[in-house]
């Protein structure tokens, strides 16, 4: 029975803490500030600050939405 009460609880403390680290790396990714003002829609990685074509596929870069949802 107290072995069984030792397995319980360490196992939430692993979960629990699991938890508190998943909150903090999402906040930090939803403060990230974009890179650029228009990107590519299918290679987000690729920014600038003025309009132009994406290296990758030369697809027009597009204007990144900044109103913030």
């Amino acid at each position: 029975m107290k072995k069984t009460f030792v397995i319980l609880v360490f196992a939430g403390l692993l979960f629990g803490a699991g938890a508190c680290n998943n909150t903090a790396q999402k906040d930090a990714k939803e403060t990230a500030k974009p890179k650029g003002k228009y990107y590519c829609t299918m290679h987000p990685e690729v920014t600038a600050d003025k309009p132009g074509t994406c290296s990758k596929c030369g697809m027009d870069l597009v204007e990144r939405d900044t109103t913030g949802k």
